[in-house]
């Protein structure tokens, strides 16, 4: 019985665990590569952070935030007709790219000076990654970015 239990305890430890260690070097990787080894799920768990605020299923609608099914590829200070962006994202202009949710990601005040987003961001760029993965997985769909092969890479 005993043994079971140790069996069991150890299978929920492990569930709950990262299922593939992962280069620390990522971290600070271009986006492609980033991307390419992002993981939704651990995306979903990081965004658990911002669901206070925004929604990611479809129809959801918004909170203190704007709803983001769909993010990437959509216009930046625009998509929701009852939330009020403010001016200084509505400046930034464009879409969303992986590469503008991953500076807005990392730093919100910076991608938008006088933003009201009162979220300091994500340090960890495979954090990012995760999250950027997660949104694209929720209703946008987009293709990612190629990541170079270890070949095509230039040699120092």
């Amino acid at each position: 019985m005993r043994r079971a239990l140790i069996l069991a305890l150890a299978c929920c430890v492990s569930a709950c665990a990262p299922a593939v260690k992962r280069d620390p070097r990522l971290s600070s990787a271009p986006l492609a590569e980033r991307l390419a080894a992002a993981d939704a799920s651990l995306g979903a768990t990081v965004f658990s952070r911002c669901a206070a605020c925004h929604t990611v299923t479809q129809g959801a609608g918004d909170r203190g935030g704007p709803a983001l099914y769909g993010v990437v590829g959509r216009p930046v200070g625009r998509g929701s007709d009852r939330f009020n962006y403010t001016a200084a994202l509505e400046a930034v202009g464009g879409v969303w790219t992986f590469e503008r949710l991953d500076a807005w990601l990392t730093n919100p005040q910076h991608f938008a000076p006088g933003t009201n987003m009162g979220f300091a961001g994500l340090p960890d760029g495979m954090d990012r990654a995760d999250v950027i993965r997660f949104l694209n997985e929720n209703g946008s769909n987009l293709p990612l970015p190629v990541a170079p092969s270890p070949h095509s890479r230039p040699t120092r």
